[in-house]
C-alpha cells in the first residue's frame, strides 16, 4: 500500500537516525537491506547514479579509515609508521568499526535517494501544516539534483543530436556553464511565480489534499518508536 509523502519522510528520516544511532552491525545491515529494496522501486536510469556515489563514499569509509584509526590490539596488517598519523596497523575491532560506519553511511545514502526520487514533493509541502517556508526551502534543494540529472540528459541529447558525443570528465564538464545558467534563470522564473501567487501573504488558501489512511497514522506512530529502539535496544 502507497504511503503518503508526510509519513513516508518520516519513515525515511528515522531510518537513517537509527542507522546512526544502532550498535548492532546486523541492525544497520538490516536496515540498508530494507532502505535498498525501497529504492529498486525508482526508475533504474535515475537510481544508477546515487547508488554509485553511495557505494563508492560507503567504500572508501570502509577502505580507509581501519587505516586512519587506533582501535584494538587484535593486530592483522602492521604498516609503516607516517609522521602525524602514526602506525598504520589494521585492527579485527578498526575493520569492525569500518564496516559499521561504512553501513551507516550506506543507510543514510538511501534514505536521501528514496526520498529524492519516490516521494511527491509538491504534495508533502502541501501537507507541510507548520513551517511551511522551512518545508519548502527542503524540497526545492532536494530536487535541485533531479532536476540537473534531467538538465544534463537533455543537453546531451542535443549536443548528441548534432553529431557530437561527450566522453570522459572533459567532454562532461563542458556541461558546467549551461547548467549552472539554467538553474539561475530557473530560480528566477521560480521567484516570479510565487511572488505571483502571493507566496508569503495572509489569508492564503491551500489544495485539498489526500486523508490519510490508517497505514499513514501507524507509519508516522512507528517513526519515534524506531527511532527510541534505535538509541535504547539496537
Amino acid at each position: 500500500m502507497k504511503l503518503g509523502p508526510g509519513p513516508a519522510a518520516a519513515l525515511l528520516l528515522a531510518a537513517a537516525a537509527t542507522a546512526l544511532l544502532a550498535d548492532r552491525i546486523a541492525v544497520i545491515g538490516a536496515l540498508v537491506g530494507a532502505l535498498l529494496f525501497v529504492c529498486l522501486r525508482a526508475p533504474a536510469k535515475r537510481l544508477r547514479p546515487y547508488l554509485f556515489f553511495g557505494l563508492v563514499s560507503s567504500l572508501g569509509v570502509m577502505v580507509f579509515s581501519p587505516f586512519l584509526a587506533l582501535e584494538g590490539t587484535n593486530v592483522l596488517w602492521s604498516g609503516p609508521v607516517v609522521p602525524v598519523l602514526g602506525p598504520l596497523d589494521v585492527t579485527v575491532e578498526e575493520l569492525a568499526i569500518a564496516a559499521e560506519n561504512a553501513l551507516r553511511l550506506a543507510a543514510v545514502t538511501l534514505a536521501f535517494t528514496a526520498y529524492a526520487l519516490l516521494l511527491d514533493h509538491d504534495q508533502l509541502v502541501a501537507a507541510a501544516s507548520f513551517a511551511r517556508r522551512s518545508s519548502l526551502a527542503v524540497a526545492l534543494a532536494t530536487r535541485l539534483v533531479p532536476t540537473l540529472e534531467r538538465d544534463a540528459g537533455g543537453l546531451i541529447e542535443a549536443v548528441r543530436g548534432r553529431g557530437l558525443e561527450l566522453a570522459g570528465v572533459r567532454g562532461h564538464a563542458r556541461l558546467l556553464s549551461p547548467l549552472v545558467a539554467g538553474s539561475l534563470e530557473r530560480a528566477f522564473n521560480l521567484a516570479e511565480a510565487m511572488e505571483a501567487r502571493g507566496f508569503g501573504r495572509s489569508g492564503r488558501t491551500r489544495a485539498p489534499g489526500a486523508p490519510w489512511s490508517g497505514v499513514d497514522r501507524a507509519a508516522l506512530a512507528a517513526a519515534p518508536l524506531l527511532v527510541l529502539g534505535g538509541a535504547l535496544w539496537l
